[in-house]
């Protein structure tokens, strides 16, 4: 999913229970329900990687029992490495999770828009939530917009701005389902805009939008 973290680690499995309509995940089929893998906890970790944990389930979604995330932070502790952990629902960060990892970790939320589009975010927080809760946060913290979804422009400058992030990731959906996207022009206004105040990584699927005819 990003091109600088060196690998993915997934202890809670199945269909995430924020359901996004283009989660990357469904394109496999009917997910089994939501579980913890206990089988990943004897994962050799190693050391010196960036590790993005919870790539194909958001581990702080509501309904993940706590204990299932403690294990994990608790896991992740007994290795030297970076860890990325990125929720749609970051107001559980907020809940003593940093206090439990102890190794070097950037906090990410996604906000695709400063919109909310009930038929493709369905269970996930209102993008302006996420953003009061990354704000709340004093450890560094990335935003991804991912898949970008049309916006109103000052309004969306300002959500990411509140965030604070150090660094801001941009994408397109890579999985063509038909989403409400915005234009070329539109795109690049908004990375002008963050550029003045944060480092933007731009995915590759971004280019598709610089280069298909658009209505």
């Amino acid at each position: 999913m990003y091109d600088f973290v060196t690998h993915t680690w997934n202890t809670v499995k199945g269909a995430c229970p924020h359901d996004c309509s283009y989660c990357y995940m469904k394109r496999w089929g009917n997910l089994k329900p939501v579980r913890f893998d206990k089988r990943e906890l004897k994962t050799d970790l190693g050391a010196g990687n960036f590790i993005f944990i919870g790539s194909s389930c958001d581990l702080f979604a509501d309904e993940i029992p706590h204990d299932w995330i403690l294990d994990t932070l608790t896991k992740a502790n007994w290795y030297d490495n970076r860890y990325l952990l990125q929720s749609k629902n970051p107001a559980r960060f907020n809940r003593g999770y940093s206090e439990d990892i102890s190794q070097p970790v950037v906090f990410c939320t996604t906000i695709e828009t400063n919109r909310f589009y009930p038929e493709v975010m369905h269970a996930s927080p209102h993008p302006c939530n996420r953003a009061v809760a990354m704000q709340k946060m004093r450890v560094p913290r990335y935003v991804t917009i991912e898949p970008i979804l049309d916006f109103d422009l000052e309004p969306m400058i300002e959500l990411i701005k509140r965030c604070e992030p150090v660094q801001v990731n941009i994408g397109a959906d890579s999985g063509r389902n038909g989403l409400p996207e915005p234009s070329r022009d539109k795109v690049l206004a908004l990375i002008d805009a963050l550029s003045q105040f944060t480092t933007i990584a731009k995915k590759r699927n971004l280019g598709r939008l610089f280069t298909e005819a658009r209505p």
